[in-house]
């Protein structure tokens, strides 16, 4: 065709300039601006995943742009992700389960109204296990619905051992005042387990500005913030943190809190940190 027809009539048929032809053959062959940063870009994220194993794209993209200022759309992070095979090493859990009843000593006056306009308001506990070479741990959370922040926990290696529950409770306390101060009362919330509907625990609280709230038995439905987060704390726990193999379990757990509470971006929180999103609101 190069012998039949010259560049210069090609051009002007296709209304293409010479030098932007030129310019195209050139190229061919080698990697644009944009090929060249997708490369790059891939490269952080993979960094972020063997970091963060348990990461999905948004949160891999939120962690790259804060460590290297990089701004980038997430679709684009989505493409690069799929386009690597990096995906979250986190279990996906779906499986419905009869609503069961109302417990006969607290109602559920939450009811799924889990928004709340400023903290201290709705608190939220649960205990969760988990094993670490072998051996059991239970973990107690209290966590305020305002921003998911952990506002306390407790750890024991004594299955069944209540102490831990105490250690939230007097936290919750300390937060709520007495009666006698008329301070807005925080609503608690929390399952129908034997601890939180024993009568030792309820007498610890009477004296305090705490309304009590319970889910439904056997109704994980009705307490899905801390539900939901003891799924992904344990899957960042053991992904991120390698808690299996820790040496010493009470340290792995309080650096989690901390990065949790000051590091961790949160989808809710349009990816800010519980302490940050709840400073940020002014608080």
């Amino acid at each position: 065709m190069r012998e039949k027809y010259s560049v210069a009539m090609l051009c002007q048929l296709l209304d293409v300039s010479r030098s932007g032809y030129y310019k195209w053959k050139q190229r061919q062959g080698k990697e644009n601006r944009y090929e060249r940063d997708r490369k790059v870009l891939t490269g952080l994220l993979e960094d972020a995943h063997k970091k963060h194993p348990s990461y999905g794209y948004h949160r891999l993209a939120i962690s790259v742009t804060k460590e290297t200022g990089w701004l980038f759309s997430h679709n684009l992070a989505h493409k690069c992700c799929k386009l690597a095979g990096i995906h979250s090493n986190a279990r996906k859990y779906r499986k419905y389960r009869k609503p069961g009843e109302e417990s006969v000593k607290f109602r559920n006056i939450v009811n799924g109204r889990w928004h709340v306009n400023e903290p201290h308001k709705l608190v939220t506990s649960d205990m969760t296990m988990f094993r670490n070479k072998g051996k059991w741990y239970e973990w107690t959370l209290l966590v305020d619905a305002y921003n998911n922040e952990i506002l306390a926990h407790s750890l024991t290696d004594r299955p069944g051992y209540n102490k831990p529950y105490y250690d939230c409770l007097n936290v919750l306390n300390q937060l709520a005042g007495t009666k006698k101060e008329k301070s807005s009362p925080i609503t608690f919330h929390t399952d129908q387990g034997a601890v939180y509907s024993s009568r030792a625990f309820c007498k610890a609280h009477e004296e305090y500005n705490i309304v009590r709230s319970m889910s439904r038995g056997g109704t994980p439905t009705d307490n899905p913030i801390i539900e939901a987060l003891n799924g992904w704390i344990k899957e960042e726990l053991f992904n991120d943190f390698d808690l299996a193999n820790a040496e010493d379990v009470n340290e792995v757990i309080n650096d989690y809190v901390k990065y949790y509470n000051e590091e961790r971006p949160a989808y809710s929180l349009n990816y800010k940190s519980p302490v940050q999103f709840r400073i940020e609101q002014g608080f």
